[in-house]
This record gives structure tokens, sequence and C-alpha cells, in this order.
């Protein structure tokens, strides 16, 4: 049975060989095994000390450095202890297997150290959740939204917004209770004025809503367009590897081949598509409808036409085309494709075998994320479950009705409070929290 009161410890650094690898202890005990291993007393607080390390048989482990950090100023809360060995396999297996003979000592569970800095209120749940993401994130883009909601943002907003709704509320109950003694309208009119400022700021939040999960997740392009048009070949030059077979057969690509692509800082979901066209072949029938779907929820849509063809333009492809997209012309070396507007969408032509204008391309979708995105300085919601809690937030906001007597009104401003408690943390979370810490690799 786990309990809190265990002393945990496990390899925080990567899995395999390394230079160094850190083994990190959290628990009343973590004292104890850093003078077990080491045969010396505890080194000063928050300061690294060269040590050599000793299993029970008095065997030299290896000569790491180690710290010592008592809580409750650690990052769980509680004493931890860090040894910084060399990272080969032998001398970890060695030192997990130390440390697990120690008394109430046991290997920690995935998020167990990131749960128990949340419990003792080193961390709220967003900044929990940016952690996780920093330690996911490929791109510069979500490095930095995942620092700023690690460092505080999104709580600080979220908390300032449940402080003015506990303000709102304190007023509405006043004149409840003290309206024989004077406290009258007026705090009624406070309130309510408080509500719709509130109600404004999250609509404004709420239509923000994607951006921060398109960062997280990856924004999505698809590539679309009729059957041997060249997709294939350009997802492989945008991506600079052989992601998707490229041959002269029509129909190769028959499902959506997905690339993960760091644009510029940004992170993309590249989509390869099957060709859009009609077909008895129930396979290429699945495929051109997840195409199809695939084009309704890209951010992007790079919709690729046959220069060779022109003037003719394929009515399916020409079908996608609206404010999302980017008509590219490929096979440009063999036509001259002089047509630079389709249907009001810039056109652009391309060698996707040759590479030419690949780095036009790559310049257009870094700009029109700039564009869309935005420089992102206000924090932004990057989980469904923030979003569902603040559409609770607002409609409980809403409910708040010029009509509605004071009492509704405080239950209404309860409710909303809480919706936004439910997003930090700080209030009916426990039914969160295995689903939250289930993600995290075992020494976070």
């Amino acid at each position: 049975m786990l309990r809190d009161s265990d002393t945990i410890f496990a390899l925080s650094s990567g899995v395999g060989k390394a230079g160094i690898a850190v083994i990190r202890v959290s628990g009343p005990r973590a004292g104890e095994a850093l003078e077990r291993l080491t045969g010396k007393p505890l080194p000063p607080a928050r300061r690294a000390v060269l040590r050599a390390l000793f299993d029970t048989e008095d065997d030299l482990i290896d000569r790491a450095l180690v710290l010592w950090f008592p809580g409750p100023h650690s990052e769980t809360g509680e004493d931890i202890g860090e040894f910084h060995v060399h990272g080969g396999r032998a001398v970890i297996a060695s030192m997990l297997a130390e440390l697990g003979r120690g008394e109430a000592t046991r290997l920690a569970e995935p998020g167990e150290f990131a749960r128990r800095a949340f419990q003792s209120g080193k961390l709220d749940l967003t900044s929990v959740e940016g952690l996780a993401d920093l330690i996911d994130a490929e791109t510069a883009m979500q490095r930095r939204q995942a620092l700023r909601q690690m460092d505080g943002a999104l709580a600080t907003l979220y908390e300032g917004w449940r402080g003015r709704l506990l303000r709102a509320s304190a007023l509405i109950e006043a004149h409840i209770d003290f309206s024989e003694d004077g406290v009258g309208d007026d705090v009624i009119a406070e309130a309510r004025a408080h509500l719709a400022d509130l109600a404004d700021s999250l609509r404004a939040h709420l239509a923000e809503g994607g951006r921060g999960e398109a960062i997280r997740e990856g924004v999505e392009i698809a590539i679309l367009g009729a059957p041997n048009v060249g997709k294939s070949s350009l997802i492989n030059a945008l991506s600079r590897r052989d992601a998707a077979i490229v041959t002269p057969i029509a129909g190769t690509t028959r499902d959506v081949i997905e690339v993960r692509l760091d644009l510029d800082g940004w992170p993309v979901l590249l989509s390869d598509t099957a060709g859009i066209r009609e077909s008895n072949d129930p396979v290429e029938i699945e495929g051109v409808r997840r195409a199809r779907a695939r084009a309704e929820r890209a951010m992007f849509k790079l919709v690729m036409f046959d220069a060779t063809a022109l003037p003719a333009l394929d009515p399916a492809s020409r079908s996608l085309l609206d404010e999302r997209s980017l008509v590219l012309f490929n096979k440009a070396d063999l036509a001259n494709a002089t047509l630079s507007m389709v249907d009001g969408v810039v056109a652009r032509p391309i060698s996707a075998l040759h590479g030419t204008g690949i780095a036009e391309v790559r310049s257009w979708l870094s700009a029109e994320l700039i564009r869309r995105m935005g420089r992102l300085e206000a924090p932004v919601f990057t989980r469904e479950r923030h979003r569902q809690a603040l559409r609770d937030c607002f409609q409980a906001i809403e409910a708040c009705s010029a009509g509605q007597p004071p009492e509704l009104l405080a239950e209404n401003c309860r409710r909303a409070a809480f919706a936004l408690g439910r997003i930090t943390g700080s209030i009916g979370v426990d039914d969160l929290l295995d689903l939250i810490f289930k993600d995290f690799c075992i020494g976070k």
C-alpha cells in the first residue's frame, strides 16, 4: 500500500547510458539515506559535496556529488537528497537497489514528486501541468508557454478572477444578512458591476481558446490535392526526410501521414492526405473522407495543383480553398505557372522534387502563424479541462441576470468561484489528481 509518509526515490534524469545520472530521494528518511550511503554526516544545505558512496557490503558504488535540501524549503516541501552519479547502468542499478533496502523507502510512482509538491503547496495544478509540458517541449514556443504556465501566469490570472468573484459574493451576502441594518441595493449594484466586468474578461479569454492547445499539441497543417500531384514529395521536402512513400502511381497514400516539425520555433503537425477524387475503392473512399475531415480542422491548408495541367484546375481541390489556404503549383520546373492568385488565395510555384520554392512556403507558414497566433504575451489556457471549467464559470456568471434575487446571485457566484478553483486545484480536485499526474515520468 502506498503511503504519503514513505520516503520515495527514483532516477530523475534520462534512462540509458549517460555521463551523469541524477537520483532523487524525498521524504522523512531522505537524510538517513544520504548518511547511510556516504557514511558521513549530512552536507551543508544546498551545497554540492563530493562523496564516496558504499553499499551494505561496504563496496564502493561510485564517487559522486551529493546535495541536501531540507524541507520545507525544497521542491516537494519535504527533505530531499540528490545523488549526481556517473550514468552507467551498473551504477544506477546499484544505487536504486541500495536505496530500496532502506526502511519505509520505495520507488516513486509516476509524477509522485510533483504530486507531493502540489500537496505541500509548492505548485498549483496549472504549474504542475506547465512542468509536464516543459518536460515534453520540443520547440521554443512550447518551452516559452510551458515556462510561463509553470511560473504561475495562469494561476495568477484565475486566482485574481476568483478573488473578484468572492468579493462580489461577499457584497451580496452582506446585503442578504444585513439589509435591515442599512446595507442597501448599492452593494448589489457594485457586485453586478464586478460580475459584468468578469464576464467580459472570460468571454475574451475563451475566444482566444485553441491557441494554447495548438502550441502544446502542434498546429495542424494539411496538404491537400488530387492524386499524384506531389503531396508526398512536399511533406518530404518540408520535413527534410523521407516521411512518405513517393511513386508515380496515383493513389499511393491511402491514410493520413503525420509528421511533427519545428517551424521557426512553432510546433507543427503536418499531414499528408489521400488524393481527393471519386473512387469505387472502399479503402480510397475512406482515405478521401479522412482527408476532407483533416482539411476541416486544420489551421492551414496547403492545396496543391499540377502546374503542367494549367489552365485547368482540379474542381475538387479548388472547392477546398478559403482564407486558411495557400495554393501551390507543383512541378513548376516542367511548366510556367503564371497564376499568382486563385479565388482570392495566394498561389506560389514550387518543385517539391527539386526543392524550388520550399523555403518560401516555410516562410509564408511562419508569418501566418505569427499573424494568427500572435506573440502570446497574455496567458492562454492549454487543456480541455481548463476550457470546460472556464465555460462553467462563465455560464454561472451569465446566469446572474438582472432580475435574480440576491440569494440566487450568491449561489451563482459560488458556482463560478468553484469552477475557477478547480483549474488551479484550490478546491474540488481529488478526482483529477490521478489523471493529471499519471503521464509524468517516474522521477518527476
